[in-house]
């Protein structure tokens, strides 16, 4: 299970006195007027860093760090991510799970065959939709013939999700009819 969650990207700096604005990679962009540190992933570095406020403007979250001063501080930041640990991250609802502890699960069918993993999670306004990427020997098991799609778009319903376990990684799917076709 991640331990970590991106919650945005420094998209570049704003004004000189260190602020910066973050394009958000969270559903919730009002979780930053709740920040009170995140980590820095400069990929040679981590750094936690300590919100001294916020705001907003268009679609990104403007932030300044009690660490900077000044644009010079900020600006080697450009285009890295900002992360929060686990336990500073948004309270789910039922039936509510973080996508990076859905991404790789193993993705069985409702006859506990393994069909692949899952790769994707797309949101769209309606449902979550899963990416699963077929595994070769899902083809051999049902034994047919037929040429099958690399993926598989599944719509995260209750009908075709039937059992979801974060702890073992497992997804058990039903798939209706036509999504395996090509």
């Amino acid at each position: 299970m991640e331990q970590e969650f991106k919650v945005g990207e420094i998209a570049n700096t704003h004004g000189i006195r260190g602020e910066v604005k973050v394009y958000p990679t969270t559903s919730d962009i009002a979780r930053f007027k709740k920040l009170k540190e995140c980590i820095l992933d400069t990929g040679k570095e981590r750094m936690v860093l300590h919100v001294q406020s916020c705001k907003f403007f268009k679609q990104f979250a403007i932030l300044k760090f009690k660490e900077f001063d000044n644009i010079n501080e900020v600006e080697k930041y450009k285009h890295c991510g900002l992360y929060v640990e686990r336990k500073n991250a948004v309270k789910l609802e039922k039936d509510e799970y973080y996508i990076a502890d859905l991404i790789g699960m193993e993705v069985f069918d409702e006859e506990n065959r393994r069909m692949g993993s899952l790769e994707d999670v797309i949101q769209t306004g309606a449902n979550d939709v899963y990416v699963v990427k077929l595994a070769e020997e899902y083809k051999k098991a049902l034994g047919t013939d037929k040429e099958l799609p690399k993926e598989v778009l599944v719509p995260a319903l209750k009908q075709c999700v039937l059992e979801l376990n974060i702890e073992e990684a497992t997804m058990k799917l039903k798939l209706l009819d036509g999504l395996l076709e090509l």
